[in-house]
């Protein structure tokens, strides 16, 4: 769908942005348990290589693509990173986008599979508990048993 156009169905897009290539690993092992993507996601990997215009200007192609009046989700790989110092001046004035750091393989599955379903406060909010649930030491809750006992 290209920018700008009409959809029946509303959908929140989400860029994708990480240091080298974690986020398009993530999108395409999300994509094996949830499905594939056929629109709306977007992933920019950056390097060392890349120099800070360059990534800036890759960031505010895709911004400008894939804005929707549905939402814009970033997922970034970490605070205080390239990604997410680039993305929060671009995006501090454009109405009903968030910028999710920590991404992991449970916030992508959530986001991918809600994405259509969810406005996007629900969507923020769906990713960010499933992105904590799936940050746990799951020996000591197995021995536990049940009920936490």
């Amino acid at each position: 769908m290209a920018y700008g156009s009409k959809s029946v169905e509303h959908m929140i897009n989400i860029i994708v942005i990480t240091h080298g290539e974690f986020g398009a690993y993530l999108i395409e092992a999300a994509e094996g348990i949830v499905g594939v993507q056929h629109e709306g996601v977007k992933n920019i990997s950056i390097s060392q290589r890349m120099s800070l215009e360059k990534i800036k200007n890759a960031i505010e192609t895709a911004s400008a693509e894939m804005r929707s009046d549905d939402g814009l989700i970033f997922l970034i790989d970490m605070p205080g990173g390239t990604p997410m110092n680039v993305v929060l001046p671009l995006v501090k004035d454009i109405v009903k986008t968030a910028v999710i750091c920590g991404v992991n393989i449970n916030m992508m599955t959530s986001a991918f599979a809600y994405r259509k379903n969810l406005d996007f406060d629900g969507l923020v909010s769906k990713i960010l508990a499933d992105g904590r649930k799936a940050i746990c030491e799951v020996k000591s809750m197995l021995l536990r048993g049940p009920a936490g006992k």
